[in-house]
């Protein structure tokens, strides 16, 4: 039943991405090269599923779930940049700066970042006031509060042996902002009340704590050609870890009790949030 479901949304989502409208030129082949590249899709596929969860209908929002992509999408470009990570490698195949260069890959980030913003604008049958709200919660969760503030403090740690609360801030922002704004803009969008948008705030916090705790995890365990990208990098680059503060052990007890809170945090759906639920035991137990 999960299998199917996830499918059903990632169905929907790579059928989304394959339609937009494309030009043949430079800046549309490398943004296409690094978003129709694979990846796991769990944002828009968490935004549909929150949707859903509401009782709303996960169509109607697809424009606004992908757009969510684009602008993850946007972020492993500039990450994998010689100035912030320098990866050679994403989802499989080089990096976006080892094809078209650094100046186009950055370029490629731009436009998706900005691209994202223009198919949110442009949803369909979207309660004005809604929609207002989830543009605003996206552009927060996306910049200097967000996952661009997460960045920072990221980059800012390297080298230091930070706390486990140090650690957690940054998680918190660079990876847990768009995923718990993923799951407010299905909820906000598929029309939930406050006390469900309360709940899927909650658990999609603790999902994305969770998330990041298994990659940490992952670049300590992982293989290379698994993850679609170099292992150990957070090691090379001097970063502190659950891992590295708590042992495998103590980070995957760390994560499980995440995976926990979050499903907990459904209750009040009952057996409709019975895939939000199936969604963290996927998190917790992915290989890449």
């Amino acid at each position: 039943m999960f299998k199917d479901t996830f499918q059903r949304y990632i169905n929907m989502v790579e059928q989304t991405l394959d339609q937009l409208p494309w030009k043949q030129n430079l800046i549309n082949e490398s943004m296409r090269y690094s978003l129709i590249g694979g990846g796991k899709r769990i944002r828009p596929v968490l935004a549909l599923a929150s949707a859903e969860t509401v009782g709303g209908k996960p169509e109607a929002i697809l424009q606004a779930a992908v757009a969510l992509e684009l602008i993850h999408t946007y972020s492993l470009i500039h990450d994998d940049l010689p100035a912030m990570d320098n990866d050679d490698y994403r989802r499989g195949r080089l990096s976006n700066h080892k094809v078209f260069g650094e100046a186009q890959a950055i370029l490629a980030g731009d436009a998706l970042l900005t691209y994202a913003f223009e198919l949110l604008g442009n949803l369909d049958h979207a309660q004005p006031e809604r929609l207002l709200r989830v543009i605003t919660e996206v552009a927060m969760a996306a910049g200097k509060d967000g996952m661009v503030g997460g960045q920072v403090l990221d980059l800012a740690g390297e080298g230091r042996d930070l706390t486990l609360n140090e650690i957690e801030e940054i998680h918190k922002a660079k990876t847990g902002a768009i995923l718990t704004v993923s799951a407010r803009l299905g909820g906000i969008l598929g029309g939930g009340s406050e006390d469900e948008i309360d709940a899927l705030t909650e658990y999609a916090q603790s999902l994305g704590l969770a998330f990041q705790i298994k990659d940490d995890i992952l670049d300590i365990v992982g293989d290379s050609e698994t993850l679609g990208k170099p292992a150990g990098s957070d090691l090379r680059q001097g970063k502190s870890t659950y891992v590295s503060l708590l042992g495998l052990e103590g980070a995957s007890k760390q994560l499980h009790d995440q995976i926990i809170k979050a499903q907990a945090a459904l209750e009040p759906f009952a057996d409709k949030g019975l895939f939000l639920k199936e969604l963290a035991f996927y998190i917790e137990e992915r290989k890449h």
